[in-house]
């Protein structure tokens, strides 16, 4: 049925049967409004860390890493290892979410900058979430049309995914996608390995694989063309800019009982992501050896072409655990974005500005009314994109338009409303400006077919602006705007900035009650000041023990991850 054999239809039943049943068991859990958009925090760092890596890793970025690897060798890696570099940021950040005490990180920039600079992060955020749930259902559709060798129409795929995930995250809210999210993990460690060792060995290794490549750059992890170092040093900076303002962040952050589950879920579940990205990016490679001498339409389709080839010669039931692995990914991601942006509207629109005071189920009903509309959207965005890599990199510049304004406002009292829309607004236009702006197929504005042939050599590539360099020009740009707009207009009160900072240095308690955001709990001191920088303007806190022991030790599996990758490539 679908080029899927029964065998293989059971094994996916019984995973979707098994995880809406769990899923609505957790919707049990949902009390109150912070109980569906953040789960009451009381979750540990087991939890956390497969919420953390459910969330942060779905199959669309397998078909990524696979597809560019399969055309530009191991340095199409660097598609998601882009944020192996800031995976050691995550140990210190992920204290200052759970301190803000906050639900959306729209509390934050309200908090910060006042309620207009809020109202632009969530019409941001809002898209960021449409973009990111419509760029997961395309990808993983790629993957189901390819595994089901073209039987499986790529749209009835993202219409079965959607309607999976939406049954029991509109139920169960934050607390359902975490709970469902220790098993969805399990499965997403499945799918990332198990094609690999047949891909090997179809190859026939390393070795095997150096006959079907003429190029020896295909084979280094800093290539000489497009990715090289340049390249990931800009895209690295660029994630680090953008990860903060991604509006799941806080929940991923912020979703357990102290400070501590946010660092270690954080940290050591995008570790564990690292580790199968290495899984996809060999797939890939392999691809080019074991799919030599057969047509591939479309390089989307390379990771499910893989396991369609692969996995049924090697036993029955290979390709369910395959498409259960797939579709765990993705849903174990889409249903905490679609809580999120849920708590976007809800908790940072409409019961501030349209409805006040009702009570809680009226909040979680709107939430639940917004998550099928924002997964609307989603599902209107997939159906309409052509490569799932193009979305990748649109998705990787609109997630750092706001970063700007975040870290500048976090530890530069000076920042003020009118610097922060400057800054955001200054970047989407750096952006449109160097980018090309068309609806279909009207064309309203091409960059590079004006002025890329003016351009220095060393600033094009393939014909084109060069990537890092746009990303240099419209986060140079927003940086500038905001500081000098920020000098020239009227500061922050200092009162709301002393209410702020003062969260940010109190530790969160053990088993301390839930507050209104960057409200300290009765009783509760704020920690005292201990800025590197002692003029007043500046909040740079000093680092804890704890925080450089975790950040270095980081650093020590980050190239622990590059030297095994250098070994692998070189056998």
């Amino acid at each position: 049925m679908f080029g899927v054999q029964t065998i293989d239809w059971t094994i996916i039943a019984v995973y979707l049967v098994g995880i809406t049943v769990i899923g609505v068991w957790a919707a049990k859990r949902v009390k109150s409004a912070a109980s569906f958009f953040i789960g009451d925090r009381k979750f540990g760092k087991w939890m956390m860390l497969f919420f953390m890596f459910g969330t942060g890793t779905h199959s669309d970025q397998a078909v990524g890493v696979a597809a560019k690897t399969y055309g530009s060798g191991v340095s199409g890696i660097w598609y998601e290892w882009l944020y192996l570099f800031v995976t050691p940021f995550y140990w210190v950040i992920a204290p200052i979410f759970r301190r803000m005490r906050a639900v959306t990180t729209a509390d934050y920039f309200e908090m910060r900058y006042g309620r207009s600079v809020s109202m632009l992060f969530v019409v941001v955020g809002l898209l960021q979430l449409t973009f990111f749930i419509g760029m997961m259902l395309k990808g993983t559709s790629a993957m189901v049309t390819a595994v089901s060798g073209g039987m499986i129409d790529d749209r009835v795929a993202i219409v079965a995914m959607t309607v999976m995930f939406v049954l029991y995250g509109v139920a169960g809210g934050m607390a359902a996608a975490i709970v469902t999210d220790l098993v969805q993990g399990l499965l997403t460690v499945v799918l990332s390995f198990l094609v690999l060792p047949f891909a090997w060995s179809a190859a026939g290794g390393m070795s095997g694989l150096r006959e079907h490549i003429s190029d020896p750059g295909m084979l280094k992890l800093f290539a000489p063309g497009e990715i090289g170092g340049f390249y990931v040093a800009v895209i690295s900076f660029n994630a680090l800019i953008g990860w903060v303002t991604q509006p799941h962040t806080m929940a991923n952050c912020g979703a357990g009982r102290t400070e501590m589950e946010g660092r270690i879920g954080t940290t050591f579940g995008m570790l564990l992501k690292r580790v199968c990205i290495v899984a996809w990016m060999l797939t890939g490679l392999f691809g080019i050896a074991v799919l030599a001498g057969e047509p591939v339409e479309h390089v989307d389709q390379v990771y499910g072409l893989m396991a369609h080839k692969l996995l049924p010669k090697i036993g029955p039931g290979l390709v369910g655990l395959f498409i259960a692995g797939m579709l765990a990914s993705v849903m174990s991601s889409c249903d905490a974005f679609m809580v999120t942006s849920a708590g976007l509207f809800t908790e940072n629109f409409y019961r501030k500005y349209l409805v006040k005071d009702r009570p809680d189920r009226h909040y979680v009903l709107v939430g639940r009314v917004t998550s099928l509309l924002v997964v609307a959207g989603g599902i209107m965005f997939a159906m309409t994109s052509e490569s799932i890599l193009d979305m990748i990199e649109a998705f990787w510049k609109i997630a750092a338009m706001m970063g700007i304004v975040f870290w500048v406002g976090l530890f530069w009292r000076r920042a003020t409303v009118a610097g922060a829309w400057a800054g955001t607004l200054v970047s989407f236009a750096a952006w449109l400006v160097t980018g090309k702006l068309a609806f279909g197929e009207v064309v309203l504005w091409d960059f590079n077919a004006h002025f890329a042939n003016k351009l220095p050599a060393f600033m094009v590539w393939g014909g084109k602006l060069y990537l890092p360099w746009q990303m240099i020009i419209y986060l140079s740009a927003g940086f500038l705007a905001t500081v000098v707009v920020s000098l020239l207009t009227k500061r922050v009160p200092a009162e709301r900035l002393d209410r702020l900072y003062a969260c940010l240095r109190t530790p969160i308690g053990e088993d301390e009650p839930e507050t209104a955001p960057f409200t300290l709990p009765p009783g509760v001191e704020a920690g005292p000041r201990r800025s590197l920088i002692s003029h007043p303007d500046f909040e740079i806190p000093r680092p804890s023990v704890v925080g450089m022991a975790g950040f270095f030790g980081s650093w020590v599996v980050v190239a622990a991850l590059i030297g095994v990758v250098y070994w692998l490539v070189s056998l």
